[in-house]
Order: C-alpha cells, then structure tokens, then sequence
C-alpha cells in the first residue's frame, strides 16, 4: 500500500536539456532545490541513455525531500541526435568527460557532490572520484559491473559482437531500419522484445535513442572497450583507502555484478557498506517504476546517514 502511494504520488518533474562539456553536446537531466545541502550527480551505465532513469530522478528527490540538487548526465554520442558525428567515444573518453563536467559545471556549486553510479557508471564513478578527490565527498555504485564475469554465457556473446567491426555496424545498421517503422510499431517491438513491465518513460528512451545508428554503434564500442578496462582486478586499495566513502548495492541474480564479486569485496574491504536487494528487481531496475522507487529509497536513506554523519 506505501509503495502503491508513492508511485502514485505526484513528483516534481525532471527537465532534459543539452549542455557543452568540452565540445560535446551532452544530454542532461536535471531538478534543482531551491536550497540544496549537496548536489547528486548520477551516472549511468551502457546505454548511458539518460532518460531511462527519469522515473528514478523523480523518485530520488521526492525521497530527499527536495534537499538536494540533482544531475543525470549521458555519455557522449548516446544521444537522440548525431551531434558527434559518427565518432565513437571509448570507456576511458567517457570517463574523461565526466570529470570536465565536474571541473566546468559543478567547480563552483559550494555544496558536496554525491556521486552515483549504475552498472559499467559504477566503474566510471569510482574512476571520477579518484580523479576529483576533493570535490566528491560520497559514491554509492548500484548492480556495479566492476570486472568481467568469465562464467557469462550472456556476457561473453555480447562482447563477442562488439569486438567485431561488421557484427556490430550490421546489427546497428538493422535496429536503425526497425526505427523508420511508425511510432506505434516501434514502440509495440520493444515492448514485445524487450520488456512488457518496461515504464512508459524507459519505452519511450528506446523507442527515441536506441533506434539511432550513432547511438548503437557507440554502445558497443564503448562495450568493446570495457573488455580492456574490466579485465583487471578492481582497485582494492582504493576502495579500503576510502571505504567510509562508498557504499555498494548487488542484486541477487545479476551476471554483470554477480554475489561472487561481492563475496570478493567483503573479504578484501570488510568494513564497506554492502547491500544485497532481494526484492525482485533487476539489473535494469530503472525500466519499472518499481525498481526505481525502491533503489531511489535505498539511495536516498544512505545519503541522509551521510550528510548527517557529516553535520554531526
């Protein structure tokens, strides 16, 4: 009945706009406090397609109660428009231009920035606050896809089709011709594909970006580089150097942050916050209202422990 209450409830809207962050034209999605105490920067995973975490914005200040400002921003060329111009960007350039963001708009917002990070934008996230020390004050990383998962059948064929040149431009060459289909049609694909319990706004985020050349070839070229950057050992001596900083959510059957790796992190760094959500959502939690609503309430409560152990 709470939760039926809360997805209910009317939330202050996000607002998308474009932004310059060293050159590239970068989508964001925003909700401003009028008073904030920190500003949370949220960074997503791949498809790093902003407007699939709508409802979770929404539901994550709602959750603050408006104390908090709010930024989602997208990775470079995951966007509606070719604004790049068929360039492809890697893991590393991505993880490069989370950081200008940083340095050109949050530089000088006199608040602590609050990192959080979804899937392979765990990974960006922790890179992000090993390179602004000063400015992140807290990083929570959800369904964290820190290193490869050798026993994914799943994982593997899909690194395998980003590796290859012409699997990877063919099949986006053939998602891009679904989306010339009518809206309708598109729409009732994904649906159909993809996920029957999808949000209407997580529909709406593939049916507008994932039908784009552009967009597809840059998600798995990013994916093709995550293999380079995740075949290493995740950064142990970071993560104990700053462990009162981080908190990490896993899922309970999730192959690109599977409870081994988490098993792994409690023996090298026993005392970070870990969580396991065994409600039933998924790695995908941002595509249902539910999954949204619940991580947006397990976020917000460790980010109120934090300001509050801070301030006291």
């Amino acid at each position: 009945m709470v939760t039926e209450s809360l997805l209910s409830k009317t939330k202050k809207r996000a607002n998308f706009r474009l932004c310059n962050v060293s050159s590239y034209t970068t989508e964001l999605l925003e909700i401003r406090a009028e008073d904030p105490s920190f500003h949370v920067l949220f960074i997503p995973g791949n498809p790093g397609i902003i407007t699939f975490y709508v409802d979770f914005i929404e539901f994550l200040y709602e959750q603050l109660g408006g104390n908090a400002s709010i930024t989602a921003i997208g990775h470079i060329s995951h966007t509606m428009k070719d604004w790049e111009r068929g360039r492809l960007f890697s893991l590393e350039e991505q993880i490069n231009h989370k950081v200008a963001f940083i340095r050109e708009e949050l530089q000088n917002a006199g608040i602590p920035i609050l990192l959080v990070g979804h899937s392979v934008g765990s990974y960006i996230s922790i890179e992000v606050f090993k390179r602004s020390p000063e400015k992140v004050k807290y990083c929570i990383v959800l369904y964290p896809f820190l290193t490869l998962n050798h026993q994914s059948r799943k994982q593997t064929n899909i690194f395998k089709c980003a590796r290859s040149p012409f699997i990877s431009t063919a099949f986006s060459y053939t998602i891009a011709l679904l989306g010339l289909l009518p809206t309708w049609a598109f729409e009732f694909l994904v649906r159909k594909s993809l996920g029957a319990s999808w949000s209407a706004n997580a529909v709406e985020a593939a049916c507008s970006h994932l039908s784009k050349y552009h967009t597809m070839r840059n998600i798995l070229f990013m994916a093709e580089t995550e293999i380079e950057k995740l075949s290493e050992t995740p950064d142990w001596a970071f993560i104990r150097e700053r462990k009162t900083q981080l908190a990490f959510l896993y899922g309970v059957d999730d192959h690109w942050g599977p409870l081994e790796v988490h098993e792994e992190l409690s023996r090298q760094v026993p005392d970070v916050t870990l969580t396991i959500e065994r409600e039933n959502h998924t790695h995908s939690f941002c595509c249902t209202e539910e999954g949204s609503l619940w991580v947006a309430q397990h976020v917000a409560s460790l980010l109120k422990d934090q300001m509050t152990c801070k301030s006291t």
